[in-house]
């Protein structure tokens, strides 16, 4: 009788490295990290050693000297007397705000954009495919210097709300009450924080994610029982009321500012200067055109059959957008979003072109002209743009695991 066995296994030998394909890709992957070590190693090195010559080395203590300078917005307390690490932090916080309100509003543009562009009307569709045409096909710097040069000069001036000498009535009064559209910005309230004003801060936050929690309830109810849950008004509550009780119980600690004007300028309230809205608007509008095409990209995708059965059941078509063909379109559109969401708060970056003060134009601008610390300021800059683009691809990997066609 034959009987089988594995084959014997050989020794290992040096020469196996590159003879035996079980070793050979690991051999070459070896020989390429190496390669990248000398070469980085062999630059740091070099780079010391120039410094070295120069009389100069990599120091960070200029961070905790005064900035003198000024930041037109701050989101927190800032003079010029503060440190250059402060003045950074300031500009990392400017970029994050303005990067994460223009990731929301392309997000909305290009949704919008993307669905009308499949619209049977025709004037829609083409208004739509116009839109979508100038926009992507024009640099993003050119958009915000031409959205900075509107706004600047439609707004009325400032001048023109100020409460004359002899008491008479200015020229332009607050829309409302409590918002003017001037040449140096919005002024809008301004929401302000007593003793556990945070708390109904946070308590609103939190209700903000319940609604979402509330949300996967209903719709896995829904793919479960076949029943559709009542969701706007359940939605509306667990918005308010939560938030209402605690800002009741602790004694109404969050209270509105209005701006009123003064002499010279707008006393109170919360000040949008014209940089601040054109670089958001022409991240939101310039991205949205690219995101529009990725969300037709993603229906067209889906089958059309998909539709028709949707409808032979008696669905309604904006459920059969929002429950049958989104849902499924979303595995083709995330991952261009991802780069898109990126490519927004790399553009950031072009704030200085229209003079708002973000990381680029604190950091890797004044502080590195005042300090002469170039290769720092460089290092920084790389280091919070790298770290912010990760998180964002880590955050929307994560969601987009999480949306993708489970099979049974």
């Amino acid at each position: 009788m034959t009987t089988l066995s594995d084959p014997p296994k050989s020794d290992f030998r040096i020469g196996m490295l590159l003879s035996d394909t079980r070793y050979r890709s690991y051999t070459f992957q070896f020989i390429a990290l190496m390669a990248i070590i000398l070469s980085v190693s062999y630059l740091v090195s070099n780079l010391l050693a120039n410094l070295d010559r120069l009389g100069q080395d990599l120091s960070y203590e200029f961070l905790g000297a005064p900035a003198g300078y000024d930041i037109n917005q701050q989101p927190i307390p800032y003079n010029s007397q503060d440190t250059h690490l402060r003045a950074t932090v300031v500009g990392a916080m400017n970029t994050l705000i303005v990067a994460f309100l223009a990731c929301v509003t392309a997000t909305i543009f290009g949704v919008i954009a993307g669905v009308l562009r499949l619209s049977n009307n025709w004037i829609i569709s083409k208004l739509m495919s116009v839109y979508v045409e100038i926009f992507r096909n024009i640099p993003v710097l050119i958009w915000l210097i031409i959205i900075f040069t509107i706004t600047a000069n439609v707004f009325a001036p400032i001048a023109e709300f100020r409460i004359p000498r002899d008491g008479s009535d200015p020229a332009r009064t607050l829309i409302f009450g409590v918002m003017a559209f001037t040449n140096q910005g919005v002024f809008v309230p301004r929401l302000t924080f007593d003793a556990g004003g945070m708390f109904v801060f946070w308590t609103f936050i939190a209700s903000i994610i319940g609604i979402f929690v509330y949300k996967s309830y209903v719709k896995k109810h829904l793919f479960a029982t076949g029943k559709e849950l009542p969701f706007w008004l359940p939605a509306l509550a667990i918005l308010v009321v939560p938030t209402l009780v605690m800002y009741l119980v602790l004694g109404r600690p969050v209270g509105v500012q209005l701006p009123e004007m003064g002499r010279f300028r707008f006393e109170g309230g919360l000040q949008l200067r014209t940089s601040f809205i054109a670089l958001w608007f022409a991240l939101s509008i310039y991205t949205g055109a690219f995101i529009a095409e990725n969300v037709r990209a993603g229906i067209l995708a889906i089958s059309k059959g998909q539709t028709e059965a949707a409808a032979a059941l008696g669905i309604r078509p904006g459920r059969i957008m929002s429950l049958v063909v989104l849902p499924q379109a979303l595995r083709v559109i995330i991952p261009p979003l991802i780069s898109q969401y990126l490519n927004i708060t790399k553009n950031s970056s072009l704030a200085i072109a229209v003079g708002y003060m973000d990381l680029t134009g604190t950091l890797g601008g004044i502080t590195l002209n005042q300090t002469g610390r170039a290769i720092e300021c460089v290092l920084l800059l790389m280091l919070f743009y790298l770290t912010i683009s990760l998180l964002i691809s880590l955050f929307m990997n994560w969601y987009n695991n999480s949306v993708k066609l489970k099979e049974r």
